[in-house]
């Protein structure tokens, strides 16, 4: 049965790692256990690199449009980025795909860290600090990461 605990530990006895059918029988689901939390955090910093990617294109793809015109259509009250179309454009949706998965992962990452287990705490720790290394080619204070 999962052990649920509420304050800070090292043991890992009946561990359960945010699902029931994840849980810590031994030493070797431990170690494995241990590199997939470390691993699914780097795995977060690849993703908010990839949207960061994402960004740049859309941002290079919308400077070459055409030049701002004082006359055209969107220069009116419509919003510049729908340019008189109905609904959000591509670059938004997918902009806003990357968020939503962001989101996600790192409210996941944060489900992990409440474990109160130190070992899982610094698995999620090496993941996001191994993962900005492979990664992180931009500044680190941009996110609204939970980790």
């Amino acid at each position: 049965m999962c052990q649920m605990n509420m304050l800070f530990t090292w043991d890992t006895t009946n561990l359960c790692i945010v699902f029931r059918q994840w849980r810590i029988t031994g030493a070797a689901s431990l170690v494995f256990s241990l590199l997939a939390v470390a691993a699914l955090t780097a795995g977060y910093e690849f993703v908010r690199e990839m949207s960061r990617q994402y960004e740049a294109r859309q941002t290079l793809r919308d400077s070459k449009g055409q030049p701002h015109d004082e006359n055209r259509e969107s220069s009116s009250l419509l919003r510049p980025e729908r340019d008189g179309k109905t609904g959000p454009s591509a670059g938004r949706l997918g902009r806003a795909l990357f968020y939503g998965v962001q989101v996600f992962y790192s409210l996941f990452i944060m489900l992990l860290f409440m474990t109160y287990n130190g070992w899982i705490m610094l698995s999620v720790t090496v993941g996001a600090f191994t993962g900005y290394l492979i990664w992180g080619k931009s500044s680190s204070t941009r996110s609204a990461a939970c980790h």
